[in-house]
């Protein structure tokens, strides 16, 4: 998607794209390109629009459709845009050591087990919310596989590097 700054003082264009993202989530068989001209293909995606929200048909964007188009194009966007990321904090020095019990332990399990899943070279640990035995095998050798230091437990450069795996095991695991 273009930055909102984009379309800044070009309210057609505004239109017809948002028409455009709002037509393919709700298959309303709209393929408009946005080209900054109200023609008859901008009407007819208004149309369509207007009648499928129980608004007067008239293919003309009054205050009123536009702003039911601006809210079904933010509903939208959830779909076709990528998922809110999980801000996982890590304080500076912290460190999940053996034995602790963390909430974060169980994204970590789980990251682990999509990734012994995908590659193979990790064992999976189960899901327990505890940094245990298996938990620190699985993330000793995790961290062995990616240079860094062997202590199978949890710092910010563990993380990192779970952070940036696990999104390429899942898409192995989904192709």
């Amino acid at each position: 998607m273009k930055p909102e700054v984009f379309f800044n003082g070009r309210p057609i264009r505004s239109l017809q794209t948002m028409l455009r993202v709002i037509g393919e989530q709700l298959e309303l068989g709209v393929t408009l390109i946005p080209d900054g001209i109200y023609g008859r293909q901008t009407m007819d995606a208004v149309s369509r629009f207007q009648r499928s929200a129980g608004l007067p048909v008239t293919g003309t964007a009054d205050l009123i459709t536009w702003e039911a188009i601006v809210d079904e194009y933010d509903d939208a966007l959830i779909y076709v845009s990528e998922a809110q990321p999980v801000d996982v904090v890590l304080n500076a020095n912290q460190v999940i050591q053996k034995g602790e019990a963390h909430p974060h332990m169980y994204l970590v399990q789980s990251m682990l087990i999509v990734i012994s899943q995908a590659f193979g070279s990790v064992p999976a640990p189960a899901v327990t919310g505890v940094l245990d035995i298996a938990t620190a095998e699985s993330l000793g050798a995790f961290q062995s596989l990616n240079e860094l230091p062997v202590t199978g437990e949890l710092d910010k450069r563990t993380w990192k590097s779970l952070a940036l795996q696990y999104p390429v095991a899942v898409n192995l695991l989904t192709l």
